[in-house]
Order: C-alpha cells, then sequence, then structure tokens
C-alpha cells in the first residue's frame, strides 16, 4: 500500500469516527484503534499514540466553548484531573510492559462496556440534598444555566468519583482513549452531577489527561507523524460536524447501530488479542 493511499484511508476512517463519535459521545479512540490495528495492520502500541493525539485536539476545541458557555464545572474538572492525570501516566508507562495481545483483550472489553453504557438512559442529577463535606471543603457544588434558567446542583461522593476517575486515567493512558463511559460512572452515577456537566466537565478533562500519557508516547517514539497526522486532522473535522449535526440529529437508532459496530470490532480485538497468544 502506498503512503498517499494509507493516509487517504486513515484520513476517511478517522473523519467517519469523529463523525459517529461526536454524535454518540464515545469519542473517536473506539474506531480509531480498531481501524489502524485490523484494518491496516498497524502495531496497536502506535494505534494508541495517535489515538490520543485526536483526544487532545478534539477536547481542546469543544472544551473551551463549553467552558464560554458556562455549563463546565472547572473546580470539579481540575481536581479530579489530579487522578486521571496520575492514572494516564502509569498507564502509558505500563503499557510498554503488556503484551500487546493483552492491550488487544482489555480494549476489547473496554468496548463492549462503553458500548453498554452508549445504550443506557441517562438520568440528570440536580438535587441540592446531602451534599458531601469535601465539596463543601473545596467549593465543587455549583450551577449551570439551561435554556435561560440556572440550576444549581450539589456534589456528592467525591472519594468515590476521585478512585473512579483514577482508574479512567490509567485506562486512558494504556488504550488511547477517553475513558468516556468511565468518567460518567465517576461523575453522573457516583458523584450525581448533572449529565449535561457531567459530559462537558469530561471532555474538559479528556485533553489533559491524555497530554500528560502522550509525553510518555512521544518519549518512546510510539507517536508517529504519518499516523497521527492524518487520525487528528479528520477526527477534529468529524467531530465538528457531528457536533453540528446533533443538535439537528435524534441519534437513538444512530447510537443502537454504533453500539452493534463497536461490540463487533469488540469481539475482532479481543479475537485477535487470543489468537495472537
Amino acid at each position: 500500500m502506498s503512503v498517499l493511499l494509507f493516509t487517504i484511508i486513515v484520513l476517511v476512517g478517522a473523519f467517519l469516527a469523529g463523525l459517529l463519535g461526536s454524535l454518540t459521545g464515545l469519542g473517536g479512540g473506539v474506531i480509531i484503534i480498531p481501524l489502524l490495528t485490523l484494518g491496516l495492520g498497524v502495531d496497536i502500541h502506535y494505534a494508541i499514540g495517535a489515538s490520543i493525539v485526536s483526544v487532545i485536539a478534539t477536547s481542546s476545541g469543544s472544551a473551551a466553548a463549553y467552558v464560554k458557555e458556562g455549563i463546565t464545572n472547572i473546580r470539579i474538572g481540575m481536581f479530579l484531573e489530579i487522578a486521571t492525570t496520575i492514572g494516564a501516566v502509569g498507564g502509558a508507562v505500563v503499557a510498554i510492559y503488556i503484551n500487546a495481545n493483552y492491550i488487544a483483550i482489555i480494549f476489547g472489553c473496554i468496548l463492549i462496556f462503553s458500548a453498554i453504557m452508549t445504550l443506557k438512559k441517562k438520568i440528570d442529577h440536580s438535587t441540592l440534598d446531602n451534599t458531601d463535606k469535601i465539596a463543601k471543603f473545596f467549593k465543587l457544588n455549583g450551577s449551570y444555566p439551561d435554556k435561560g434558567i440556572v440550576h444549581n446542583y450539589a456534589v456528592k461522593n467525591v472519594p468515590g468519583g476521585f478512585f473512579m476517575m483514577l482508574f479512567a486515567g490509567t485506562l486512558s493512558g494504556l488504550l488511547g482513549i477517553g475513558s468516556g463511559a468511565l468518567k460518567v460512572i465517576a461523575m453522573d452515577n457516583i458523584m450525581r452531577l448533572p449529565f449535561k456537566v457531567s459530559t462537558t466537565t469530561s471532555n474538559f478533562m479528556m485533553g489533559v489527561t491524555a497530554a500528560a500519557s502522550a509525553i510518555i508516547y512521544l518519549h518512546r517514539g510510539q507517536i508517529d507523524p504519518g499516523i497521527a497526522m492524518p487520525v487528528c486532522i479528520g477526527v477534529v473535522i468529524g467531530a465538528t460536524v457531528g457536533a453540528k449535526l446533533l443538535l439537528k440529529t435524534k441519534t437513538d437508532k444512530l447510537k443502537i447501530i454504533f453500539a452493534i459496530v463497536v461490540a463487533f470490532l469488540a469481539v475482532q480485538m479481543i479475537y485477535k488479542g487470543i489468537s495472537g497468544l
């Protein structure tokens, strides 16, 4: 395969990954890594390196808009980034010592979990009852605007959310994905943040988390510009288009189709990992 053809295939694939990832909330990494490893035979460590770069780009672009709108809770984001950054560096360091086949199996399992979380109905938490003492101390409680109305909310179970973020950061550094499904569990299910706040704050955190692990991959020479550049460009354009379509498109059926595709890719990744052992 020529370099030009390889670049075009990666660019188109990354665009579709960014588009679908934006519409479903899973991010493009869940498609990018299987595309590179299963479809194009790229070593999984280089695929992860390229995916991490794309996570930084997409998070940096969309996070600014959410911060400007006042939805993102910056205090919570910066507090939980301590956990995700430590986890991401640890995951990136450990990745070099783990057999690539085991990484493929772990990645496949996380894909299945992410597909299930995509289909799960989201419950919006906005109660002010039983706020956490740690949340009061660090002033993590906040508010967000919605259709001209300001909604106040309280943060709960900060230690539980912090621990889950440590795990999410580790998987992010190990697998090169945003670990959005795990971040939703941490902020939405454990800390009981409103859905809009948890998703936008998660997006705000992804770039910092990915940047921490990217340094490790860059130092090891596992971020190849020839792969990372078309991936980054394609995902950013796809995510931008997806964000605009999201306002006009009903994503319920799309999420079902996407979950099936992700589950299929997960089975393929797991099979590849097991067969390679």
